[in-house]
């Protein structure tokens, strides 16, 4: 038997509370907050930018400066500070200047609850993708 929606929600400790204040309809205040949603997934949406996310949170006391993220990156300190900028404007990072270095960290680590989230979807899909291609005859055979 399948879990309902709202029993998966619950498992995966979505609960309501993550739903909008006006329950299931798409009014203005609704439209805002799955605006706003967008946004972040948007800015997540790009491999550089979700490798950066992973290595901030891995760096020493969860910083990293730009310099460095722009080596692991193998990409210019340009192209990784636009990549950090989205990140910032979404809410996801914080900086802070020390001198001539900019360091970045997580705004809200529960981000990293994200990606355990994304590897379990790539992992179930994986797993299905073999199962149906195990299911296929042999090459040449019909079934």
């Amino acid at each position: 038997m399948s879990a309902t929606n709202s029993e998966l929600r619950e498992q995966a400790g979505a609960g309501t509370a993550s739903l909008p204040a006006s329950g299931h309809r798409l009014d203005a205040a609704a439209q805002r907050r799955w605006q706003a949603r967008a946004r972040v997934a948007k800015a997540l949406a790009h491999p550089t930018r979700l490798f950066l996310l992973d290595e901030i949170s891995r760096g020493e006391r969860g910083e990293r400066c730009v310099c460095e993220l722009a080596a692991m990156a193998g990409a210019d300190v340009s192209t990784v500070s636009k990549h950090l900028t989205l990140l910032r404007q979404a809410g996801l990072v914080e900086q802070e200047r020390r001198g001539n270095q900019v360091f970045h960290r997580l705004r809200v680590p529960c981000i990293l609850g994200f990606f355990d989230c994304l590897e379990g979807v790539v992992t179930a899909d994986a797993e299905r993708r073999t199962e149906a291609a195990c299911a296929l005859p042999p090459h040449g055979e019909t079934p």
